[in-house]
């Protein structure tokens, strides 16, 4: 188990935590991992920010209108903003990829090239995603030192040796919070051995094998996992793993999927209670996201199995959404 210190050791850990999830939305929604990670540890300080540390908002996404569920406040660019807060780092995860692919403002990005991170950063920037006037840059380099931009390849990823030399921290204008300075250096060269490289398994091996979303334990499939071995690794029943995912029975475990191993609840955590569905997305999807059934999910929303929500349409996610 890698141990948070300082320097390259903190960014190597917040990796191994978020790698597989910055992944499996980018297949998702499009956003590139490695804008995503890179977002996580300029804005959350490697999870250690206040907003991450107290609210699991690890993007510093504020309130905005229209936001419905829990909040924080905290001094940023004006005294007591409001801050969006979560009930796991997996929800900020889930809400950062949605806020990008439903806001207007950031709508230009996803008709850029998915593999040209730079181009992404700088219009996140353009965007005035932050207030930094050099947040692209910062992007930029975290994903160049880290070679994040192997993630959107489908490609190990690694993390250059230690350095020598501690930095001192310096303040910058993003969230309000005290960020390391990215080391000034080329980008690495490819990485020459299995040794120097992050793989899927290598991150899998690192990341608690059993997680929780709304109460409900879950677990991140890894590679060589297989229906068999995870009923035998939790004790379940053959048809239960697809009834507490809403599966069809013959299911196959892929990488990087989540399934949870126990019923999921009849409705979302406190503070979550609406969803705006994005283009493509599905109820199952939304039920898998919130740890709720989807049987629940579509009675609460007066909608029949097989019926997908339209972009933008709002989904209820804790109460029956009321005649129309």
């Amino acid at each position: 188990m890698i141990t948070p210190a300082s320097g390259n050791a903190l960014a190597e850990f917040y990796i191994n935590q978020y790698r597989d999830l910055a992944v499996s939305e980018m297949r998702r929604t499009g956003v590139p991992a490695s804008i995503t990670l890179a977002q996580g540890m300029v804005e959350s300080d490697y999870g250690r920010s206040t907003l991450a540390r107290t609210g699991n908002n690890h993007f510093g996404i504020k309130c905005h209108n229209g936001w419905t569920g829990a909040r924080m406040t905290k001094h940023d660019d004006r005294r007591n903003e409001c801050f969006r807060k979560y009930s796991s780092p997996q929800e900020s995860y889930y809400d950062h990829s949605d806020f990008l692919k439903s806001g207007s403002r950031y709508s230009s990005l996803f008709e850029l090239d998915p593999l040209d991170y730079k181009a992404w950063a700088r219009g996140l920037k353009k965007a005035g995603y932050a207030t930094n006037p050099d947040y692209d840059d910062m992007l930029i380099r975290k994903i160049e030192e880290y070679r994040l931009f192997d993630l959107d390849r489908g490609i190990t990823a690694s993390v250059p040796p230690k350095q020598e030399k501690p930095q001192e921290n310096v303040p910058v204008k993003t969230t309000g919070e005290t960020i390391p300075p990215p080391a000034r250096t080329k980008p690495p060269e490819p990485v020459s051995s299995a040794q120097d490289a992050i793989t899927f398994g290598d991150i899998m091996a690192r990341v608690p094998r059993i997680q929780e979303n709304n109460r409900v334990r879950y677990i991140v499939v890894k590679e060589g996992d297989t229906r068999e071995k995870i009923e035998k690794e939790f004790q379940l029943i053959n048809w239960e793993l697809p009834r507490f995912n809403d599966l069809n029975d013959d299911f196959v475990p892929r990488p990087g999927q989540i399934l949870y191993i126990e019923p999921k609840k009849d409705k979302a955590s406190e503070g979550l209670n609406f969803h705006t569905a994005i283009a493509g997305e599905t109820m199952h999807a939304i039920s898998q996201k919130y740890a709720v059934k989807l049987k629940s999910l579509l009675e609460m929303n007066r909608i029949d199995k097989g019926t997908e929500p339209n972009a933008g349409d709002k989904i209820w996610l804790r109460e029956t959404k009321p005649l129309e």
